[in-house]
């Protein structure tokens, strides 16, 4: 199912921990805490998984609410 919103906030347990932006070029990832954006993706999907990733290898995979 495609959602056609423009950004996604990505939730953990302990609160937002980054947010996905839906661009020309793709989707572009920030990391809440980090500098800089964390990279474009050609897919939601994989921008998901690239923030997932991000927060370690232990980490349950954020809960994606689209804003």
């Amino acid at each position: 199912m495609m959602d056609n919103t423009g950004t996604w906030v990505a939730v953990g347990p302990a609160g937002a921990v980054g947010s996905i932006h839906r661009a020309p070029d793709g989707y572009q990832v920030e990391l809440y805490g980090r500098r800089g954006r964390g990279g474009t993706y050609p897919s939601l999907e994989s921008a998901k998984g690239a923030v997932h990733a991000a927060l370690g290898p232990l980490a349950d995979r954020p809960e994606f609410r689209a804003h």
